[in-house]
């Protein structure tokens, strides 16, 4: 048992209750660790407001989530209405159903910023591999909360969208119907799905996000943070211990964070007010009709934000799969002639380069675009051990890498633009040469990420006062 530590009989009462807590909770050894001596580099920048911005959107969607369900009926006879009735006749319920919808679209802007600014300034190289594994597996968490939360208005394309996307797990070879079947509760999507969606998007996915994101936490205060840099502050410490290039987390950066919470309140409260349907990205006009099971919208597509890899999964056809299975071959080909491999393992390759061709030609291309958007993902998690570039930070890396960057960007976008407008002979093309680049650009990146002559990385972090 550890010893109770002794306050001065003096000591005011505060100090008292502190002192109490301390000896029964680490409630000041958790605050002196994670915020007033969690040393942060001091040249963050723009790019890390968003890390503080995803927590405080999650405080958003709990909140406004919880007061939500007080109203609504997850039941397909009642849900429609029971969302109607939150926005005309609950007091302020437009404006908690409002922000719990804009707070969806907005949680996915900050995550895909807080990513990229990863990406960019390498933060998901050593020692930090697990901080973007816990990153990269509450991105995925985040897709199936908004997934299973967008069935439940039960709207025309919460309906026909959740329609769509169940049917793809029936594409999965041999346990496919099976799994459809469980996911959906029923033969068609029916008031059994409401019911499981509603359970997880309201218990269980929360629970293990919440979860993850402590983790995420953890492990970057575990060892610490990155800078545009991408230098360890750690590696020059002063007499007393302390990081050189380091300032306490608390007050520095909690009240520079002030700051961007203000302007994303700001743009925030615009949205919910002004325009909390965003010309129908945000909520889409067809998701205010009640959900008809015998009436089809002309074009279903899921919200923005799942577009990018809904994009990917269009793409793939029958005629894309020769393209693919040429991309197999030249893999195996240049790890057998380039790569230094032995025998056996040369042998391996050519047989999985065999294999998986043959499986490619004898099963439907519906299940490999199911493969590849879930592989679009995936692919983010190795991405630690797929970057063999010599520096971290964009900063120094050579400048044609910027523009790789750039473009994987663009793609990004036109991939996310192209899945929300129906097929076209064109879009198709399109988006078949973005789902190439994407995973180009990944799979790649161990040869071109070695390419080029990196800049002098400077022995202190970069800063100037302002």
């Amino acid at each position: 048992m550890a010893e109770f530590k002794e306050i001065s009989p003096n000591a005011s009462a505060g100090e008292k209750l502190l002192n109490w807590v301390d000896n029964r909770f680490p409630a000041s050894k958790l605050y002196k660790e994670h915020l007033s001596e969690y040393y942060a580099p001091k040249n963050f920048n723009f790019w890390y407001f968003f890390g503080s911005l995803a927590l405080l959107v999650l405080v958003i969607q709990i909140v406004t989530g919880i007061f939500l369900v007080m109203h609504y009926k997850p039941e397909a006879t009642l849900a429609f209405a029971s969302v109607e009735y939150i926005m005309r006749d609950v007091p302020w319920g437009w404006l908690i159903r409002y922000m719990h919808s804009t707070g969806a679209s907005a949680f996915f802007i900050v995550v895909y910023m807080h990513m990229f600014r990863g990406l960019i300034y390498g933060s998901y190289r050593k020692p930090r591999e697990l901080v973007w594994i816990f990153g990269c597996a509450i991105f995925l968490c985040l897709m199936a909360e908004a997934f299973m939360g967008y069935l439940l208005p039960w709207g025309q394309m919460s309906y026909w969208g959740a329609q769509v996307i169940v049917n793809l797990f029936a594409a999965i070879p041999f346990v496919g119907p099976d799994l459809a079947l469980l996911i959906r509760g029923d033969y068609v999507v029916s008031d059994a799905t409401l019911n499981r969606f509603f359970s997880f998007h309201v218990i269980a996915v929360p629970l293990v996000l919440l979860g993850l994101v402590v983790a995420h936490i953890i492990a970057l205060h575990e060892v610490g943070s990155n800078n545009p840099d991408g230098i360890e502050i750690k590696a020059h410490k002063g007499p007393d211990g302390k990081p050189l290039d380091g300032i306490p987390f608390h007050p520095y950066y909690s009240v520079h964070d002030i700051m961007g919470v203000s302007v994303f309140l700001m743009v925030f409260s615009a949205i919910v007010f002004f325009a909390p349907e965003f010309g129908g990205y945000f909520l889409e006009y067809n998701n205010f009709i009640p959900a008809d099971p015998l009436k089809t919208p002309a074009h279903i597509a899921p919200v923005w934000y799942f577009t990018p890899f809904y994009s990917m999964l269009r793409a793939i056809t029958s005629e894309m799969m020769y393209a693919l299975i040429a991309c197999v071959l030249a893999g195996a080909f240049l790890g057998v002639t380039k790569a230094k491999l032995t025998g056996l393992i040369k042998g391996g390759v050519i047989g999985g380069a065999v294999v998986l061709v043959a499986l490619m030609l004898s099963i439907d291309a519906k299940f490999w675009g199911v493969v590849v958007m879930g592989g679009a993902v995936i692919i983010l998690f190795f991405l630690p051990w797929l970057d063999n570039c010599a520096v971290k930070s964009i900063r120094y890396r050579p400048d044609w890498h910027k523009y790789l960057y750039g473009i994987f960007v663009i793609n990004f976008v036109i991939l996310a633009y192209l899945g929300v407008q129906p097929p076209s002979p064109i879009g198709e093309r399109v988006s078949q040469v973005g789902t190439l680049f994407y995973f180009g650009f990944f799979l790649l990146m161990p040869w071109w990420s070695r390419l080029g002559q990196t800049k002098p990385v400077p022995d202190r972090v970069t800063f100037a006062a302002h």
